[in-house]
């Protein structure tokens, strides 16, 4: 019999009970639910609404409980409807009267939003540990790749040549902004809705206070309406979880080109490939296909949260059930993309004479020509139609800029001298870029000496 069946002549139908059952969901938070409960207990004996005595009774019953379910001896029944419900049965059917007391002053709505509060913040610190993993990766990826030059591409055509270390952390910096995000995700987790009630609050006289201090909780929710109904802070996560997999699957993407015959810029390792039916010379990227992918499964968690949340009354609505699924699914599924997305980069060959091939074609210096005549006093705009002409000169002979003669470049422009030929050089053009933030050597070392404090900073927070 269901803990409201008072009010009910009939109960519901085994249909009913199993859809709008949500136990086979919150079943994983467990651990919160009676981390909640004990606070709500020892909270409502130091405020004399029970006895000391029955709050013991009910902490001592509910660490027996975590530790049945902890080893797996814990049966879960779908007539129980929720985790909180199923907890609290069998609680009452241990301790008796004093499991009965355990919920004064509480409604399962402040119960079930405490526990995915509780819950969230927990999702969250286990994904900002996976982040720091592969940003160390990245890291460690630029250090180890320090010098090698590819080509940077602008709508996927050759555009100027950059560090392969700089593209590298181009990825770790999009993965240090979903930290943060993450970080706000736990922060809008971090606050307290225990006490609440159902949606008025209670007239037992509750410390809120004390649950805030004895849960962890950051602060205290001061408007019950809004502490039972808002579920933001699972948007904040699902939104971060949606970032941090649109980064992976653009990296994804790079990975898959990359690995092709037509670029050959990487090999992935065989633990990161997978072979065909069919064709025995295949070696496909499906892990990083399949990364891809998920990034929609992902962005779909987000969408029906938001679908779910945009036309919700005040206050609680059994709509809000539909929370969690989403939001524990797009968790799950970011994390284990990171951890696989790490292993791919620790494990690929970087295959540095394809990427120098690759840079010395598709006029990569051409650019640096153009600048060449600015500096020299030639309007920059004039500079880029005079290398436009090289460059189409170079189309009709099949050939690249270096291989223009001098007096080749003296007949768009007596400005060219003997030097024009530092110009043409990749790695003096890489070199050239020393402004903040660019892909010189000497920029990227003060770039990946940055990146590092950043990661330092992040893993002092202590998650």
């Amino acid at each position: 019999m269901a803990l409201w069946s008072g009010r009910f002549e009939q109960g519901v139908s085994e249909f009913t009970q199993e859809f709008g059952a949500s136990l086979p969901v919150d079943k994983a938070m467990y651990k919160q639910d009676i981390a909640g409960s004990r606070a709500h207990a020892r909270m409502l004996a130091a405020q004399g609404v029970i006895s000391q005595e029955d709050a013991d009774a009910i902490v001592k019953g509910l660490t027996d409980i975590e530790k049945r379910i902890d080893n797996d001896d814990f049966t879960f029944d779908i007539n129980d409807e929720d985790i909180h419900m199923s907890i609290e049965k069998v609680l009452t059917e241990a301790i008796g009267d004093a499991g009965a007391r355990l919920h004064t002053g509480r409604s399962r709505n402040d119960q079930v939003v405490t526990d995915t509060r509780l819950y969230a913040k927990e999702l969250a610190r286990e994904l900002m540990h996976a982040n720091l993993d592969l940003r160390d990766a990245l890291l460690a990826a630029a250090d180890k790749t320090f010098g090698i030059i590819l080509p940077g591409y602008t709508h996927m055509q050759h555009a100027q040549p950059v560090l392969l270390a700089h593209h590298f952390l181009a990825y770790y910096w999009m993965f240090t902004r979903d930290f943060k995000r993450l970080h706000a995700a736990y922060d809008a987790a971090d606050m307290n809705p225990l006490g609440s009630a159902a949606l008025a609050g209670t007239t037992y006289p509750l410390d809120r206070f004390a649950t805030t201090e004895d849960l962890g909780f950051a602060g205290t929710i001061p408007n019950s309406l809004d502490a039972v109904s808002d579920r933001d802070f699972l948007l904040d996560l699902d939104y971060a979880c949606s970032v941090s997999m649109i980064h992976l699957s653009r990296l994804c993407e790079e990975v898959i080109l990359w690995s092709t015959s037509e670029f050959g810029f990487i090999t992935l390792s065989d633990s990161y490939s997978t072979g065909s039916s069919i064709m025995p010379q295949k070696k496909n990227p499906d892990f990083a296909e399949l990364i891809r992918g998920k990034s929609g499964r992902v962005v779909g968690d987000l969408m029906a949260l938001l679908m779910t949340m945009k036309s919700l009354p005040l206050a609680y609505n059994k709509d809000l059930q539909e929370d969690k699924e989403g939001v524990i699914d797009a968790v799950k599924t970011l994390y284990d993309c990171m951890v696989c997305m790490k292993g791919m980069i620790e494990t690929m060959q970087v295959n540095q004479d394809a990427m120098w091939a690759q840079a010395k074609k598709g006029y990569l210096a051409a650019t640096d020509v153009a600048d060449y005549l600015a500096k020299k006093g030639m309007p920059f705009r004039q500079a880029h139609e005079v290398v436009g002409h090289l460059v189409l000169l170079c189309d009709k002979r099949g050939c690249d800029l270096d291989d223009l003669s001098l007096d080749d470049f003296r007949q768009e422009s007596e400005l060219f001298e003997a030097d024009i030929t530092e110009a043409l050089d990749l790695e003096s053009i890489v070199a050239a870029r020393t402004t903040f933030g660019g892909t010189g050597h000497e920029a990227v070392k003060a770039q990946m000496n940055q990146a590092r404090e950043a990661f330092d900073a992040d893993k002092a927070l202590g998650f």
